[in-house]
């Protein structure tokens, strides 16, 4: 039996094959039929799994809570890529990003430039990325501030990140349990206990 019979496709489904060198950024928005959220990472289309209850209560969470305190310039979104150069587009469950960066509602990504918090929610299949490989990439185009959210009993626990300039690294300066308390980049306050609350 072929693989494409063992997926439950006709003989006559066509793979998508990269082209040499790998997968673009542009490419995102051209390549029919990827599945939702596709990430491409150092040119290779990067699949998710589906989400689990906690990923998707820790970014309403998050999403909520920041727009509700972000300032007047800056604005949150989720799940949208950012266009890190030509053969990465990662997709962060949660962003803050300057308000001026919008184009318009066909809009599919931001420029690193434009990103002022970069927020991964860590799933079973994204560990390696979300603790290692997209930190690296995102400290290296410049993103001022990257939060990693790990579940630990049910509950969000919150590692945070900035960014040296000079060495275009990212420093921890926190692990937040149960409340997440910052000044930088904006004062911002989240009940971490919260997730499960509807209001």
């Amino acid at each position: 039996m072929s693989a494409a019979r063992d997926y439950g496709l006709d003989d006559d489904y066509e793979w998508a094959r990269p082209p040499e060198g790998g997968w673009t950024a542009d490419d995102l928005d051209r390549l029919p039929n990827l599945p939702p959220h596709t990430e491409l990472i150092d040119g290779s289309l990067v699949f998710v799994s589906p989400q689990t209850r906690f990923h998707a209560r820790a970014m309403l969470l998050l999403v909520n809570a920041l727009l509700d305190q972000v300032p007047e310039e800056l604005n949150v979104i989720h799940e949208m890529t950012i266009k890190l150069g030509k053969r990465n587009r990662p997709e962060p469950d949660v962003l803050v990003f300057r308000g001026d960066a919008d184009t318009g509602p066909q809009q599919t990504w931001y420029r690193p430039e434009d990103v002022v918090i970069a927020v991964e929610i860590v799933s079973e299949d994204s560990e390696e990325r979300d603790r290692e490989v997209k930190p690296r990439k995102y400290a290296q185009a410049g993103i001022p501030h990257y939060w990693r959210v790990e579940e630990n009993e049910g509950l969000p626990v919150v590692y945070v990140y900035e960014l040296d300039p000079a060495t275009q690294t990212y420093g921890l300066i926190g692990i937040f349990h149960d409340k997440l308390q910052l000044t930088v980049p904006f004062p911002v306050e989240i009940d971490l206990t919260a997730i499960n609350r509807r209001r």
